[in-house]
């Protein structure tokens, strides 16, 4: 589910380093081939409940399956797209598999291991959504500028193929039915503490991206750094996603609110000093780092929260989850470009993904107060 996941993630982010090629192919202008990811992240926030939902009375093993399928044929209609309409059309039919697949699959995932695992279990399915960041883009991208940006989907397409034959023959039928009521599955969205939790998820990675989007900029403008010295230090970021989110499902495994609440206040303290800082190379840096670890140790933690909430049958729970984080990139990445347009200059996304991790810190605090108490009173 982790190479399904490594995939996906590279499906997902690819577009962005062969805009110009697949403009060129088309014949389309660039910020017109831009929505071809602006199209795929709101496939993910819309589609991915609903298709969900709607596959509630399905075992969860043939949706986790139909929607590795979905993917396939959303990225073979990429490869084989003669215009500009078919590729979208391929993209939101690979998002909507990919949106489904993973709400799926972390749900599958964390009832295959015991309770004291379950965070370990989801980040295992998200590593290679990040990896994708590190290795699946770069190569991608590097292939795809130089044998065209055809054979890339193709080859994706030949992995997630792959992937569907391996899932369908080691991730066991899972032992209770799935068939899970529509009613029972919205009944969780009653409990105002999911909302919260939804929140502290929506503001946490929209702090991140909020940043990041706008991140070589300041790189190049304020710290001073070449063109060139972008890519290590983008890779450095990615290795953080990779870190934090693998660090984070162990620790949420201890506690998931505690989890929560560190990489939330880690998250402030590296993006406030990327922020103040931002003229050194050194302290760039590591805030750079700390950040892509800090805002990717929230996910295992956020998700095993949402599932403890919603009860370990509740598929519907992780998709609305990763809808949640899809809706915090794209808020974030869109609020930090009106900092900008504003003239506030460079650090302010970073000064604004700050306040909106600090915004999430305070709603996860009187929810971490409430766990200790309980403990308390439990020994």
């Amino acid at each position: 589910m982790a190479v399904s996941g490594f995939v996906m993630g590279t499906a997902e982010f690819i577009i962005t380093g062969l805009l110009p090629q697949v403009a060129t192919d088309l014949g389309i202008s660039i910020p017109t081939a831009g929505l071809l990811i602006s199209g795929y992240a709101l496939a993910i926030v819309v589609g991915g409940p609903t298709c969900t939902l709607a596959g509630t009375r399905v075992p969860r093993k043939t949706l986790l399956l139909t929607a590795i399928a979905v993917f396939v044929l959303g990225t073979l209609t990429s490869a084989l797209a003669p215009g500009y309409g078919i590729l979208m059309t391929g993209r939101i039919l690979a998002a909507l598999g990919q949106a489904t697949f993973l709400g799926v699959g972390s749900a599958v995932a964390a009832d295959l291991v015991p309770d004291h695992l379950r965070s370990r279990a989801v980040a295992m399915v998200f590593t290679g959504i990040t990896l994708a960041t590190v290795i699946g883009t770069p190569l991608g991208t590097l292939l795809g500028q130089h044998l065209g940006w055809r054979v890339v989907f193709w080859l994706i397409t030949a992995v997630a193929v792959t992937s569907l034959a391996t899932v369908a023959a080691l991730v066991p039928t899972q032992p209770r039915s799935g068939q899970i009521a529509m009613r029972a599955e919205l009944a969780t969205f009653t409990q105002p503490v999911v909302w919260v939790t939804l929140g502290i998820a929506t503001l946490g990675i929209g702090g991140l991206f909020a940043s990041f989007s706008y991140i070589a900029p300041l790189l190049t403008r304020v710290t001073g750094l070449s063109e060139a010295a972008l890519s290590p230090l983008l890779a450095l970021f990615g290795i953080g996603l990779v870190v934090g989110n693998l660090v984070g499902g162990w620790a949420a495994d201890r506690s998931r609110t505690a989890t929560l609440a560190g990489a939330l206040l880690i998250q402030v303290v590296a993006m406030t000093t990327l922020a103040t800082l931002a003229h050194h190379t050194l302290a760039t840096s590591v805030g750079l780092f700390a950040m892509g670890a800090a805002g990717f140790a929230i996910v295992p933690a956020f998700l095993s929260r949402l599932l403890d909430l919603a009860g370990r049958e509740s598929p519907l729970a992780t998709a609305v989850g990763g809808s949640a984080t899809n809706l915090g990139t794209a808020a974030g990445s869109y609020l930090g470009g009106l900092t900008l347009t504003s003239g506030l200059g460079y650090t302010a996304p970073t000064w604004l993904g700050t306040a909106m991790a600090a915004l999430a810190l305070a709603l996860t605090v009187p929810a971490l107060h409430r766990a200790r108490t309980r403990r308390r009173w439990q020994r």
